[in-house]
């Protein structure tokens, strides 16, 4: 934020001002409320939301004025924020200037203050996550190229002319992008402006087209229409599980809540797990609405971020798709909010504000009294208890849409079919892959672990090198030759010596990745044209769009991919997915590592048989008994959650109990165990409460910092906030300790 702001209308003088009035505003930092700020004498209070610079110590900062005393809504009174800090009249300090910026809406603001509540956060570390974005001023302007009118009729047009007029038919573009467009050198544009060919623009503020609800659309199946017509139906809160098989089209049926939204003169926000999913989504968008959405995420640059941001507070940006941080967008007229794969991890943010932008979605449709839709093929165990308790209306799609069936799914028994020595695909997998790929169909391998192998072993001693920061192994990634942590981002060239012991040629990757199945997939199938998706490979949205245009337009035989492959894509000559290790995620002490892996192998089968050719599926497997495989190879999802659920409810796990993470971080592991041992000695009992440890955290070193974990676990009646407030309050931890509170934790890394 800039000390001093460029579009502002200046407060009276500090040295002359006569104060009137005191107003709330919240800083974005980690204070414990807003603090008071006097108005100069004959100025106009500026109203909640108002964005102004304010004095702080000796700096000029930014915040936002805030609501005193600010209803949020049907919760508990311990789940609101502080109020103003009180300071006497005659020590307030004046606002300097109030900021020529759309405010931030009075529901955006409320939901500010509850997740903070609910999360334990100082509120100006939310409310900077949504002010951080802002487009403080307009973005410089933008200059650009247009055809002069009328073209005149004595022009030569040489080569080089005639294909500046060509790329510029579809409309103006800047100097660099005309140059690319039409192969040209900037020399040529700026000769064609000075003899009047030419015309300059300004491109700084391109104009958003509003979606048409009315376009031509595809034709849906009476299952879609009925549940389409439910969702149009919805007024005002409520919201609404979209089940539906793989290849169901839930798409298209929250498509018509989005139309039915725009029709109402509302906006419309949809938010996908990850951005790299948006690629096939924008064009199914284009293809029902006739134009492309704004869209959101990080990936975008800075002058794009702050005129999407403009646009959606002044309500041009009609429909906005993003990653969790588009929650957080000024919406001035918000009217329906759609959570797409609803289940998946990725909408927890695990740094900074820990919050789950699923839930968070329901507490600002909540707050907007405005409808959601969370969708979903594998619907999460918390949204489908939501459903059972009456809370959630359940739409569900049973069949897949256009007539595709659903693939067959096997598991191969690794025990029986083991792989060749040093080799990691089963013969059974290797005959099916051949027998595909020979019919012209496409094939899938599936691994979700990036690099070429997990582990790096001395055959000599057997030293394994790990990450100096972490208690990780270190990945290999031979196309780089290089080692790294996929925790703190550390990496190292792959020694030539044994780090340990120092012998020679004694290193050996142990395990596979998606690189080593690539090597292998070239070894078996030379003719096979190979594509890897994975994060390491597809670097932001554009990547993946191209990767899933080679896969469409029948480029590519092989896919080897890692999660990022497994839901939302839609390739119609895709026939076969093989999953290299069923087993992976199935150990460990995570309470839903049986029902995400479930969830994530049952999307990745979802690639196959899309469309008129059946698809098939095979597990690879060392434990194909394991019921998360058995549920898998039988298609009982339900029945498999069903025992999950049954698993869940005598102890009060989530989702019939609630859970709070504390992890005490320190640089020495003395004063981690110290801090540790404070909250254990201090730890809340009660009827339906129970504290477990302290104990190391599995990542027990993270990015160089000691850690310990502490899980408070209560009845679903009892709310963990206070309980939390009051424990961290008596066990008062100072010094070298950090203690993060994780409400609703996902990784209990």
């Amino acid at each position: 934020m800039p000390a001093a702001p460029i579009c502002c209308r200046a407060a009276q003088s500090p040295q002359s001002a006569v104060m009137s009035d005191r107003i709330p505003v919240l800083l974005p930092y980690p204070f414990e409320g807003p603090f008071d700020y006097a108005v100069p004498l004959g100025a106009v209070a500026p109203p909640p939301g108002t964005l102004v610079q304010v004095p702080l110590g000796r700096r000029e900062v930014l915040g936002i004025v805030w609501s005193r005393g600010q209803d949020s809504g049907p919760w508990p009174a311990e789940l609101t924020t502080a109020g103003a800090r009180p300071v006497s009249h005659n020590r307030l300090r004046p606002i300097s200037a109030v900021i020529d910026a759309p405010p931030m809406p009075d529901d955006l603001r409320r939901f500010v203050d509850w997740l903070a509540a609910y999360t334990l956060t100082p509120p100006g570390l939310v409310m900077a996550m949504a002010m951080r974005t802002n487009a403080i001023t307009p973005p410089p302007p933008l200059a650009g190229w247009a055809l002069a009118e009328p073209w005149p009729e004595t022009t030569r047009l040489t080569a080089q002319r005639a294909r500046v007029r060509e790329a510029l038919a579809a409309g103006p573009l800047t100097t660099r992008g005309l140059a690319e467009a039409a192969g040209v050198g900037d020399g040529v544009i700026r000769g064609m402006g000075q003899a009047g060919l030419l015309r300059a623009v300004d491109l700084s503020t391109p104009a958003f087209t509003a979606p048409d609800p009315d376009h031509p659309g595809p034709v849906l199946s009476s299952e879609q229409r009925a549940a389409a017509d439910e969702l149009r139906a919805v007024r005002g809160f409520g919201v609404t599980l979209l089940e539906g098989v793989t290849g169901s089209g839930k798409t298209e049926v929250y498509f018509e809540a989005i139309a039915e939204a725009l029709r109402q003169g509302r906006q419309a926000l949809v938010l996908l797990p990850e951005i790299a999913l948006s690629a096939q989504w924008l064009e199914r968008f284009r293809q029902r609405f006739g134009v492309a959405p704004t869209v959101w995420h990080s990936d975008l640059g800075s002058r794009r971020r702050r005129i999407a941001w403009r646009a959606v507070a002044d309500g041009s940006a009609r429909v906005v798709v993003g990653a969790r941080s588009a929650l957080f967008l000024p919406f001035g007229e918000l009217g329906l909010i759609v959570v797409d794969e609803e289940h998946e991890t990725a909408f927890k943010q695990e740094e900074g504000v820990t919050y789950h932008a699923r839930d968070m979605a329901v507490v600002r449709a909540r707050l907007a009294d405005i409808p959601i839709v969370l969708a979903s093929a594998t619907p999460s165990l918390e949204t489908r208890a939501n459903v059972e308790a009456g809370r959630y209306r359940h739409l569900r799609l049973a069949r897949r849409h256009g007539g595709a069936t659903l693939p067959e799914v096997a598991a191969i028994d690794m025990r029986a079919h083991p792989p060749e020595r040093g080799a990691f695909l089963s013969p059974v997998l290797v005959d099916a892959v051949r027998e595909h790929l020979g019919r012209g169909e496409q094939a899938l391998l599936f691994l979700n672990r990036r690099g070429y192998a997990p582990l790096t072993l001395c055959r000599t001693c057997g030293h394994r090198i790990e990450c100096p920061n972490c208690t990780a192994w270190l990945v290999e990634h031979r196309a780089r030759a290089r080692l790294a942590c996929h925790h703190c981002g550390y990496s190292a060239p792959i020694p030539e010596l044994c780090p340990s012991c120092g012998a020679a040629h004694s290193l050996t990757p142990i395990g596979p990745g998606v690189e080593r199945i690539t090597d292998e997939a070239a070894a078996l199938f030379p003719q096979a044209r190979r594509l890897v998706m994975a994060s390491d490979t597809l670097v932001g949205p554009d990547a993946a769009a191209r990767a899933a245009g080679a896969i469409a337009a029948r480029e590519v035989d092989l896919v080897i991919g890692t999660q990022i492959v497994a839901k939302g894509w839609h390739f119609p000559h895709l026939t076969l997915v093989g999953v290299v290790d069923a087993d992976l995620g199935l150990s460990g002490g995570d309470l839903r590592a049986a029902e995400r892996t479930v969830q994530l192998l049952h999307q990745v089968a979802g690639r196959a048989g899309r469309a008129e050719a059946p698809g098939r599926v095979l597990l690879q497997s060392w434990m194909p008994e394991h019921p998360a495989t058995v549920a898998l190879v039988a298609g009982d999802l339900d029945g498999f959650m069903a025992r999950e659920a049954a698993q869940r409810r005598p102890g009060h796990w989530p989702p019939y109990g609630r859970l709070a993470a504390l992890i005490v971080s320190a640089d020495a592991a003395t004063d981690a165990d110290a801090a540790a041992r404070r909250l254990g000695q201090t730890a809340p009992k009660g009827d339906g409460i129970e504290v477990l440890g302290p104990a190391p955290a599995p990542l027990a070193l993270l990015r160089g910092r000691h850690r310990r974990r502490l899980l408070l676990r209560t009845r679903r009646d009892i709310a963990v906030q206070p309980i939390l407030r009051a424990w961290l309050a008596e066990a008062a931890i100072r010094g070298a300790a950090r203690v993060d509170i994780d409400v609703d934790p996902v990784s209990f890394l």
